[in-house]
């Protein structure tokens, strides 16, 4: 491929494990990071050296559309990530979410219209369900925004899609379920535990353990980006990225607690429960159309993939320089 493909938010979790996957599979990158006065290019200043000297970086801001379209011109591709992600941030911040997720999200449609963009990866999330209504969750799932969050993310989504009504953007809007792994925010709930852990806690302080989740390792999400990213179908539509296996957050904690051979208990921190109205008692993706559609399919489904990839995650947070990056007694919104 000659003209590289944009990601934005490569500076963030997922974002920066999408760029390097994205290189190693042969592709020409292009990363949007947030400019900041250290010169940080987040988690990318983590990628190895061959890693970071094969990417362009573009400093900006997702929010101003003049940037924007100096990262989007030019490209083949764009994989949108850059967003405001944590939910109890929402509550305090609305506003910012709503510029971030919806500004910017309608900054990337309209220079990837402009310039004529083949394909755009719309990211989306899981939590524009909701509790659940119905399990496994299809894409015909309804939506319910139960936090400031979700409602941008929904307001984004139904953008890119009158995008593709409208003018014809080829914007295909993918909506991972929950990731986790190396580089994941401590405001997470399995960075939380095992940091926490890692940092000698014996009383691990977590929001409500009975909810349930549908975990995804994040190489697995990347590889699900690439491959609907490699696929021609998919315009205009919305598709699953799970791995079809709900676990609580209690049966989460007390697996990692196994795994990493600790002996703790397991504390609700008042501070770390969301409002009743808003917490997502359920999530458990069907990923049938994501598997028919572009052919991928989770490396890290079931209960051996996920406790494979549990400890993928826990060694890398017990690598003291990883773990030293983290304030593991502070609760980080």
């Amino acid at each position: 491929m000659t003209r590289p493909v944009l990601v934005t938010g490569a500076d963030g979790f997922i974002g920066s494990h999408l760029a390097e996957t994205l290189v190693r599979s042969g592709e020409k990158v292009r990363a949007f990071v947030l400019y900041n006065s250290f010169n940080s290019w987040g988690w990318l200043d983590q990628a190895p050296r061959e890693i970071r000297d094969s990417i362009e970086v573009i400093s900006g801001d997702i929010r101003d559309p003049y940037r924007v379209r100096e990262a989007v011109k030019g490209c083949d591709a764009v994989l949108h990530l850059a967003a405001l992600i944590a939910i109890p941030y929402s509550y305090h911040a609305p506003q910012s979410y709503v510029d971030t997720n919806v500004t910017g999200t309608l900054n990337v449609l309209q220079a990837a219209r402009d310039f004529d963009v083949r394909r755009v990866l719309h990211t989306s999330t899981s939590e524009v369900y909701g509790t659940a209504q119905f399990v496994p969750i299809t894409e015909q799932h309804p939506l319910q925004a139960q936090s400031p969050y979700a409602a941008t993310k929904v307001a984004a989504d139904q953008l890119a899609h009158s995008f593709h009504a409208s003018f014809g953007l080829p914007v295909v809007t993918v909506r991972p379920f929950n990731t986790y792994g190396p580089r994941q925010s401590a405001r997470a709930v399995i960075p939380t535990i095992i940091s926490q852990i890692g940092a000698g806690e014996r009383t691990i302080r977590l929001g409500a353990m009975t909810p349930t989740r549908d975990f995804n390792y994040v190489a697995d999400t990347a590889a699900a980006f690439v491959a609907a990213l490699r696929s021609t179908a998919g315009a205009g539509e919305v598709v699953n990225f799970g791995s079809n296996f709900e676990i609580s957050v209690g049966d989460t904690a007390r697996l990692i607690a196994k795994l990493m051979d600790a002996d703790v208990a397991f504390v609700s921190d008042e501070a770390r429960i969301r409002p009743a109205g808003s917490e997502v008692e359920r999530l458990w993706a069907d990923n049938t159309k994501a598997r028919e559609m572009f052919g991928w399919q989770p490396q890290y489904g079931g209960g051996e993939g996920f406790a494979r990839g549990l400890r993928e995650t826990i060694a890398w947070f017990s690598d003291p320089a990883n773990l030293g990056t983290y304030k593991t007694g502070i609760y980080n919104v």
